[in-house]
């Protein structure tokens, strides 16, 4: 009987077997879509192979083939079943991801509705959902009470959006808006903002030596790519900031065109670089597909047919976009490679960054892993001959690093604000900048008014009641208390809710704070904040369009400012805490903090006049604040992986979490020991099993995890440690059988490869 094994979107680790009828032998094959029959549901599923074989018993038949053609090619579908391999994830939940964003057993209705136009759908109306003024539903859980929090929190949120965020949204919005705390309504929204302004084309500029000779090596391997031996090449490009890593990658995207070839260039927030997309639209006009949160579903489609069709061969995006339909790819772009927000945190946990090398040699092709701050990951990998190293180590307009001066607040009084995290020298630096009427960029990674509330009484903090953090006050949206984490808001009490007490005091400073403070100390200049709180998506373009514009003098931000933002009139550049990533309980607080420092410096001084930034911290003396102040990558590279390589942590060794969550604390705990116990016992058979002597894996656990409580779930790890990629795995295979063996309502996860370890 010929038989087709077919990827579902369920949660189960195999494919399922179904009979091809005769009708439809000749429409199936690997990677097309199709209809199968799954208990009493239907489902759309991908063909990942054909073979004849023995049926199992009660082998169904399949119902029908969506696709003319098949919907994944060859090249893509076996990078999916290798994805899936790795990360121990369920093939047909892989596969989803790679599809477009649609009701799958509805798409074929969809075809005549869609829009051929280059540009999209002009106007459009959308399912909005709004929440109604009353408060008395704080105590609603589960989805319902996340959604309305994040509605409340967030204004006016189109149902797609929920539903992308919350599988069961759909439903939950319709209890709401029956308990009246929600309404639904329809509104027309403007095209996709990306494409709905002209963007004129630009001249490629002369390009420096060293871009040159980068553009030279990366073209070098796309040609070879070509050639009979078919290799995959993985470059890591280092350029200081300003250096122009972007010419490079459109050099790059050139040079693949002329072998007809498609490319991929991966961004860590869409929202957050759109002039990047600018860059790229003035040098290929709209002949680019960008792949992004903000496109309705039909709009989704409509670009990954277009894609798939080979009408485009460019798409960006974030991470998703690796997944893109693109023809004959030749080229993956990883663009500030180092980000942390590359690495998936829920679902199918895969890092995109990891991800694109392998795709990139599974399509014979060349990936360009590009940063000012190269990862650790990065780095051994150009030291173990993985990858080949291009270095930019200019800025490209001849423009100087800006200078770097440390204030160290153990010592330093606060200016005239009296707030010490605006101490004396950065007062007299932003009256300097804007005396000379430049503009200047203030990071502090806190949103809010103050992260905390405190009754000066008992001591008592006020907390989420769903999660084990503190609850951080918003004064501008009707003095709220609102959970960072799981949305959760309530209005500022009066007393204390255990001593009575009305001395109840606002603790630490967060960016609302700041933006007041700054306000009234420089009431003639014009200050802004870029937060979650103020900008998100599309919106945050309009906040830089005002700073480029120059309608702003002091940007106050979070981690948002301290992306790729090309702002020439910013002349200084202030970090208000330089210590709060070195407090994380993380062995890559160091190098985060790193990062940060040095991508938010690199934002001064990009234009004609020097550029200064004053950090202030009260650790000067730590190793990743001292070779951020003098811009040295390399030394601090040297520093951290000598750490690393003495306690055994990545690039060194391989590293899993197993995490456990569940309503019950004790459910959660015992589960994750059984767990533990399992992994124990795989560890110890394969390390007595291994030819190596050092073969070994360390198992630390079971544990709380640093955030405790979340969203009323009690959560509970154990850590896998090995230097033995190969017996790290078998232990991690003998856990993912037993993840269905330790209780009813007990949630577990495996994340290989773990960026945050919260």
């Amino acid at each position: 009987m010929l038989l087709a094994h077919v990827a579902l979107p369920v949660p189960m680790a195999h494919s399922f077997s179904y009979e091809i009828p005769a009708r439809l032998v000749s429409r199936v094959c690997a990677g097309a879509r199709v209809l199968c029959s799954f208990g009493p549901r239907r489902l759309v599923g991908v063909v990942i192979a054909t073979a004849d074989g023995e049926p199992p018993p009660k082998v169904k038949p399949l119902l029908d083939v969506l696709d003319e053609e098949p919907a994944l090619a060859e090249e893509l579908l076996a990078f999916l079943r290798d994805l899936s391999a790795y990360y121990l994830a369920p093939i047909g939940e892989v596969v989803r991801l790679a599809l477009p964003p649609i009701e799958r057993a509805v798409a074929s209705a969809l075809e005549d509705s869609l829009f051929a136009s280059k540009k999209g759908i002009s106007a459009r109306r959308v399912q909005t959902v709004v929440a109604s003024d009353r408060l008395e539903a704080s105590s609603l859980g589960g989805q319902a009470g996340a959604i309305l929090a994040h509605v409340r929190a967030v204004g006016e949120t189109p149902l797609v959006q929920l539903e992308e965020r919350w599988k069961s949204a759909r439903a939950a919005v319709k209890k709401l808006a029956q308990l009246g705390l929600l309404a639904i309504g329809t509104r027309e929204v403007e095209p996709d903002s990306f494409f709905s302004a002209a963007v004129p084309r630009d001249t490629p500029p002369e390009l420096t030596a060293a871009q040159a000779s980068a553009v030279e090596a990366i073209t070098a391997a796309l040609r070879a790519s070509e050639a009979s031996e078919k290799r995959a090449t993985t470059f890591s490009l280092h350029g200081v900031t300003g250096s122009g890593k972007t010419e490079v990658y459109l050099r790059a995207i050139v040079a693949a065109r002329q072998e007809r070839k498609g490319s991929i260039v991966l961004v860590p927030e869409i929202a957050l670089t759109p002039q990047l997309v600018s860059r790229f639209r003035a040098r290929f006009g709209d002949d680019v597909a960008v792949l992004h949160s903000g496109l309705l579903p039909r709009e989704r489609l409509a670009m990954w047919k277009r894609l798939r069709a080979g009408e485009l061969d460019v798409a960006i995006g974030a991470r998703s976009a690796l997944f893109a339909p693109v023809r004959s790819l030749g080229l993956i772009v990883v663009d500030e490679e180092h980000d942390p927000s590359f690495k998936q945190e829920e679902g199918i946990r895969y890092h995109a960054r990891d991800m694109a090398i392998l795709r990139a040699h599974r399509a014979a092709g060349v990936c360009v892993l590009g940063s000012a701050t190269p990862s650790l990951e990065t780095e051994h990998l150009s030291r173990a001959g993985k990858a080949k190293k291009l270095v930019l180590p200019d800025r490209a307009r001849s423009r100087p690093m800006p200078a770097v001066e440390i204030v160290d607040l153990r010592r330093m009084g606060a200016g005239p604000t009296g707030d010490k995290k605006i101490s004396l020298p950065l007062h007299r630096a932003l009256e300097a900048t804007l005396a000379a009427r430049e503009q200047a960029i203030l990071f502090l990674n806190r949103r809010g008014f103050s992260p905390a509330v405190r009754c000066e009484a008992c001591g008592e903090l006020c907390s989420c009641p769903s999660c084990s953090v503190a609850l951080t006050f918003h004064k501008r949206h009707g003095e709220k208390l609102r959970c960072h984490y799981c949305d959760y808001e309530m209005l500022l009490p009066e007393r204390c809710a255990k001593c009575r007490s009305p001395a109840l005091a606002l603790e630490g400073l967060g960016t609302e704070k700041l933006e007041e403070t700054l306000a009234n100390a420089f009431p003639a200049a014009k200050v802004a904040r870029l937060d979650r709180d103020v900008a998100s998506g599309r919106t945050v373009e309009t906040v830089l369009a005002r700073m480029r514009a120059r309608e702003i003098d002091v940007l106050v931000g979070t981690q948002m400012v301290t992306k790729g933002h090309d702002l020439p009139h910013v002349t200084l550049v202030g970090v208000i805490n330089a210590d709060a990533a070195l407090s994380l309980p993380d062995f890559r607080a160091a190098e985060r903090a790193f990062h940060l420092l040095v991508q938010v410096a690199g934002r001064a001084g990009r234009g004609d006049v020097p550029g200064r930034v004053l950090i202030q911290t009260y650790t000067p003396d730590h190793p990743a604040i001292v070779h951020a102040v003098r811009h040295d990558v390399n030394s601090f590279i040297e520093h951290e992986l000598r750490d690393r390589r003495e306690l055994g942590y990545p690039p060194f060794s391989r590293v899993a979490l197993i995490r456990v969550d569940h309503p019950d604390e004790s459910t959660a705990r015992e589960a994750c020991a059984a767990l533990a116990h399992v992994a124990r016992q795989a560890a110890d058979g394969g390390a007595r099993d291994s030819e190596r002597r050092d073969a070994r894996v360390s198992i630390l656990g079971p544990a709380p995890a640093p955030l405790a409580r979340l969203r009323q779930r009690f959560r509970f790890r154990v850590m896998l440690r090995s230097t033995d990629r190969a017996l790290l795995r078998r232990t991690l295979l003998a856990v993912e059988r037993a993840r269905g063996q330790v209780g009813r309502g007990v949630r577990t996860a495996i994340d290989i490869d773990p960026v945050q370890l919260l």
